[in-house]
């Protein structure tokens, strides 16, 4: 799967475990491709490779019906074994090396960022495929990250135009505008979308915001 594939996408949802239960996954997957999001990661702090695999199987065929990519958080070996669309990848982790001889050339595999700087090391590398940057805001899932706040958005944007760059860290429905003006195209939300009363509906509101 190429870069370009995911150009076109903007909201990008992750399974948290920290606000989705396992039983539930399924479902909460259903409800997130109904809404129209583009792409689903799932990221299972704390849980056994074993559980992260067995629910990524589980996972991947509902995202294959949707249309939608389906990403593995930081295990690459489990997205090879399962055949995931892609993998996700800390500032810390593996190496690019080390995630290509797992994964080969043809998987998508995106790199946190949390700084123009490392923003521009990754688009650096034409085996990135797309960057995560911030956390913008203060997040709970992310409770040692100082966050980087909105006033970088338009540069890392400006600086690499060829890179898909998805926003992430305490953005909400009720905050994507502010993060849409200051220059982002693509955002990740987690609990907004997890805890949303109405996920599809959640999901299809803050689209719109990004489409514009």
């Amino acid at each position: 799967m190429a870069r370009s594939t995911l150009f076109p996408a903007r909201l990008y949802g992750i399974l948290d475990l920290g606000y989705a239960k396992p039983e539930n996954f399924a479902e909460v997957v259903r409800q997130m491709i109904a809404g129209g999001i583009d792409v689903i990661q799932l990221r299972a702090k704390g849980a056994t490779p074993q559980q992260i695999e067995a629910w990524s199987r589980e996972i991947l065929p509902l995202c294959r019906d949707g249309g939608v990519p389906f990403i593995v958080n930081d295990h690459a070996e489990i997205a090879a074994a399962v055949g995931a669309d892609g993998v996700h990848v800390g500032q810390d982790d593996a190496s690019m090396d080390d995630v290509r001889a797992i994964v080969g050339n043809e998987m998508l595999v995106g790199r946190s960022t949390h700084s123009v700087e490392q923003a521009a090391l990754a688009a650096a590398d034409p085996r990135t495929d797309c960057i995560g940057f911030g956390p913008l805001f203060a997040t709970p899932t992310k409770p040692t990250y100082t966050p980087i706040g909105i006033q970088e958005i338009e540069t890392v944007h400006r600086e690499h135009p060829d890179l898909p760059i998805f926003c992430i860290g305490g953005i909400k429905k009720e905050n994507l505008d502010q993060v849409v003006s200051a220059g982002a195209k693509r955002a990740v939300i987690v609990s907004g979308i997890l805890q949303a009363p109405d996920i599809a509906a959640y999901v299809r509101d803050s689209k719109q915001l990004l489409i514009g």
